[in-house]
């Protein structure tokens, strides 16, 4: 499956969003991970945000290259 990032063209009838055709569940799912670690970094109190969002996405893309070594 490929990951479709939002567009912008949210809706919310039906199963899935016509604006990334993710499914409300997969959206809901990973809208909560990221404020998780949204309200990880305030309770830090990080100034330094950018460095914080940029090391977390390269840190679950070595992760999943790790995992998908594993097959």
């Amino acid at each position: 499956m490929k990951y479709r990032p939002c567009n912008g063209g949210c809706t919310h009838q039906g199963t899935h969003c016509d604006g990334c055709g993710r499914s409300h569940e997969e959206v809901k799912i990973v809208n909560d991970l990221v404020k998780q670690l949204a309200a990880y970094a305030k309770e830090m109190d990080y100034e330094n945000i950018e460095d914080y969002a940029n090391s977390v996405a390269t840190g679950i893309y070595y992760k999943l290259e790790a995992l998908n070594k594993e097959k």
